[in-house]
């Protein structure tokens, strides 16, 4: 009984959460705008206040971030607009606080230069190491926390049960991202996580943590803690990243 109360709870949070996409838009640009304006101590992923010294993100040379501003501009700007929040239902946050702080430089990299096959996202290899680089610390440069990848992508991989993960994910996920993950291509207003493009670079931790703390300002809810969306298990959440990993296969 308590397994699916959670249940409906989850499903009812879903349905209060689906705004029309210019709502999201514009509350998620508010919400940027918000935080670049914000000083002082910030929030680490657990909720709780960490100092300025530790918040403290990586410096990135300023020659190089000027030019990854340039190369945005020309390559990147039309699908993720000038400000790199992303548009709901065509391209996601680049500048999003929880994805610069858990997404690694080899995963960043690696989707710019290889794109998403399946989705709308190019591959734009012809940039060279060193325009990928230098997108790669334009975007950092927005970063106002440190960057945690090294550890989470350390975690250990994932044992949970798919066909329990297939329940949790055609019930509460799809919803956003689409049966199989199929993301924007099926309608959805959330990436494709289903694909080999994002899975293949993906760990087992970085999806971990992004479903359970979400993407702040975005319809990506957390789905642990108490003040998540549904207090899911862990054993939970390995259930549906064993799921997703048996996907592109199918």
């Amino acid at each position: 009984m308590n397994r699916l109360y959670r249940v409906l709870i989850l499903l009812l949070g879903i349905a209060l959460a689906s705004c029309s996409q210019d709502d999201q838009a514009s509350a998620t640009e508010k919400a940027v705008k918000s935080e670049t304006s914000a000083v002082g101590g910030s929030k680490n992923l657990s909720g709780g206040v960490i100092s300025t010294a530790e918040a403290a993100p990586a410096k990135q040379s300023p020659e190089l971030v000027q030019k990854g501003k340039e190369l945005y501009g020309q390559n990147c700007i039309f699908c993720h607009q000038p400000d790199a929040i992303g548009k709901p239902g065509i391209a996601p946050s680049l500048t999003n606080q929880e994805f610069l702080m858990t997404a690694s430089d080899k995963f960043i990299m690696g989707t710019i230069r290889d794109g998403r096959a399946g989705t709308g996202m190019p591959p734009f290899a012809h940039l060279g190491r060193s325009g990928v680089e230098a997108i790669l610390a334009f975007l950092r440069d927005h970063a106002k926390r440190p960057n945690i990848s090294a550890k989470i992508d350390k975690e250990k991989q994932v044992h949970g049960d798919e066909r329990l993960g297939k329940l949790w994910f055609d019930q509460i996920c799809s919803t956003c991202h689409g049966m199989n993950g199929d993301g924007y291509a099926r309608g959805g207003t959330g990436t494709a996580i289903g694909k080999v493009g994002f899975l293949g670079k993906a760990s087992d931790g970085f999806i971990r943590e992004t479903i359970k703390v979400g993407r702040t300002n975005t319809r990506m809810l957390g789905f642990s803690g108490p003040d998540g969306m549904a207090n899911m298990a862990d054993s939970e959440i390995e259930d549906v990243i064993a799921y997703l990993r048996t996907v592109p296969s199918k």
